[in-house]
């Protein structure tokens, strides 16, 4: 099974990312589980903010998600709305990026109160793009990926445990998924307008 790990923090370094890791090395302990990480914050930020839908690193981008099995996504919760490098993302998405897969969403902010946002902001998005199955999400306040002096993120036990069954779940499902077909550049081919038939 493939699995693509998107990081949507604009941090190099953030505690989203600890809980994408930790998913990561959970899947991977897997037999057959092929894991891939794409960090948003590596995309050229002129091609995100333009949309270029063009842009090589954009088409790589919906490559490697046509090609996923499934998805785990982890952002940072900021307003109440997940971050706007993930949003740019994956508003260049193929409408059918994630048709067939199942998806794990995750999500960290400052306080319990953002909790909501993976299911009233994140999820609908999520939906909108033709995933087969969006699992119940796991969310964790800094409190729970607290940062050590020699700042590495350690997570807290309760946390831990939630992650251990979201990646067996996640596992699972994604074995009885269909096999991704990958696309030629990631997205549909443009339709003249001359072409289109049309019945009432």
């Amino acid at each position: 099974m493939s699995v693509l790990l998107i990081a949507g923090s604009p941090s190099e370094r953030s505690r989203s990312a600890a809980l994408l890791d930790r998913v990561g090395r959970l899947l991977a302990a897997g037999r057959g589980t092929l894991i891939d990480r794409l960090s948003v914050r590596d995309l050229p930020p002129q091609a995100l903010v333009q949309a270029d839908f063009g842009h090589p690193a954009v088409q790589d981008a919906a490559r490697r998600v046509a090609e996923a099995q499934a998805i785990v996504v982890a952002t940072p919760v900021y307003k109440a709305a997940y971050s706007g490098v993930l949003k740019l993302l994956l508003d260049l998405l193929p409408q059918t990026a994630f048709k067939g897969k199942v998806v794990l969403p995750l999500a960290t902010g400052g306080s319990p109160h953002h909790m909501l946002a993976l299911d009233y902001a994140l999820r609908p998005v999520l939906q909108s793009l033709a995933a087969r199955h969006i699992l119940p999400g796991v969310y964790a306040t800094d409190a729970q990926v607290a940062l050590t002096p020699e700042e590495a993120y350690v997570i807290h036990p309760d946390i831990d445990a939630r992650l251990g069954e979201a990646a067996s779940t996640l596992y699972a499902e994604g074995l009885r998924a269909a096999p991704a077909q990958p696309v030629k550049a990631g997205f549909e081919e443009s339709i003249a307008f001359a072409d289109v038939r049309c019945s009432v």
